[in-house]
């Protein structure tokens, strides 16, 4: 089984088909958040450090960071960003962005070893974003797009995988420290979305060895009851061999998702993690605690 091994200064974190399930949360993003990128543009990150501390007591096993904000100083934002986190919380980072000189300003900061989101297939992301990931020691997310953009056939997207994970290979990155992101298409606009992604996740995992992640919420968009969809979507891409994903872990219906689907695959050891999750203490159990008392033993 394939582990990818990322790290904050003091917390490992380990994503693998016989690892829980890792849950990378995805509210530290300016994008679509109008309120979030003004304050964080002008040096307010209060509520990047609400959202970082509210997603790790979530569950969140690591943050996904961004600081994609038009017309600011991206590098400097997702450093100061990435420190913060740091200083808060001790969950590992994805760090994020597509601007090669953010990468370079977070990961010369970052304490550990991130996971660097993203390198695409693209010949000159490649060459510039794998020699930074091996300079630091970090683990990359390979999306599965090159120059012809985003392909809806399963085996274009899989062939440029395979492409990225050869080339990091090249550059000293071992496939354990490649992470592929198989694209999740909306399912509303094309009929076999899900299935084609569940396809690849096995092809993923059985030919390339490489662990797996993706923006699950893509799955549901322009659709009602989107929770719904991607809390149904992410139980069967787990069990086709997905391991991680940038979802919002305060999603009630998402965090139970996962939690069943460990507990499903094995990788939930005596069902422990849901038992203290769901399991009501008994009405005595309770009393008891509340008076500190114990009963008193029979002679």
């Amino acid at each position: 089984m394939i582990q990818t091994v990322v790290s904050s200064a003091t917390r490992q974190v380990v994503i693998g088909p016989d690892q829980p399930f890792v849950v990378i949360g995805e509210r530290i993003n300016p994008t679509g958040r109008k309120l979030l990128a003004a304050e964080m543009r002008e040096g307010d990150y209060s509520r990047v450090e609400a959202d970082a501390v509210a997603q790790v007591a979530a569950g969140a096993h690591m943050l996904d960071v961004n600081a994609g904000i038009p017309l600011a100083d991206e590098p400097a934002i997702l450093a100061e960003a990435i420190q913060l986190v740091q200083s808060l919380v001790d969950v590992p980072i994805s760090i994020d962005s597509s601007i090669v000189e953010a990468l370079e300003a977070g990961l010369s900061v970052y304490q550990g070893k991130a996971l660097v989101n993203s390198v695409t297939g693209e010949e000159e992301r490649l060459e510039r974003v794998l020699p930074l990931v091996a300079e630091h020691g970090a683990a990359v997310v390979a999306i599965s797009n090159d120059e012809t953009g985003i392909s809806e056939d399963p085996e274009v997207r899989f062939r440029v995988a395979a492409k990225i994970v050869e080339r990091a290979a090249s550059f000293g990155i071992p496939p354990e420290d490649v992470v592929v992101d198989p694209l999740v298409m909306p399912v509303g606009a094309l009929r076999y979305a899900g299935r084609q992604v569940f396809d690849i996740l096995h092809r993923l995992r059985d030919e390339l060895g490489v662990n797996s992640t993706c923006g699950a919420s893509n799955i549901s968009f322009g659709l009602p009851n989107r929770h719904g969809i991607n809390s149904a979507f992410l139980t069967m891409a787990i069990a086709n061999g997905l391991t991680s994903a940038i979802t919002n872990p305060l999603e009630s219906d998402i965090a139970q998702a996962v939690k069943a689907a460990d507990v499903l695959m094995g990788n939930d050891k005596d069902c422990a993690r849901w038992i203290r999750a769901f399991r009501q203490p008994s009405p005595g159990g309770r009393a008891r605690r509340r008076s500190g008392r114990r009963r008193p033993a029979r002679a």
